[in-house]
C-alpha cells in the first residue's frame, strides 16, 4: 500500500495498517461497494474503525477488535448486489 496511508496513521497517532488489516479491509470495502452500494464504503470503513476503537477499549487486542468488527460488517452484508438503476 501507498507510504501515504502509513503517514496518515502517524499523524493521527494510531498504529499503522498492518498488511493483513490492508488486505482485509480492501475486501471487506470491496464487498460493501458490490453488495450494498459505493458511496456507503468510505462511510462503513469509519464506522467499522469507531467499533474497533471501542472494542480495544473495552480491552480486546487490535487483532481481536478488528476480527471482530469485520465479522459484524459481513453479518449485515446482503447476500445479492442491489438492483441496478
Amino acid at each position: 500500500m501507498s507510504g501515504w496511508v502509513d503517514e496518515l496513521a502517524a499523524a493521527l497517532g494510531v498504529e499503522p495498517l498492518s498488511g493483513g488489516e490492508t488486505g482485509r479491509l480492501l475486501s471487506t470495502a470491496r464487498e460493501i461497494a458490490h453488495r450494498v452500494e459505493r458511496k456507503d464504503t468510505p462511510l462503513a470503513a469509519f464506522v467499522l474503525g469507531l467499533g474497533t476503537e471501542r472494542r480495544i477499549g473495552e480491552g480486546a487486542s487490535r487483532e481481536d477488535a478488528f476480527r471482530q468488527s469485520i465479522e459484524a460488517v459481513l453479518a449485515l452484508l446482503p447476500e445479492e448486489p442491489p438492483p441496478a438503476g
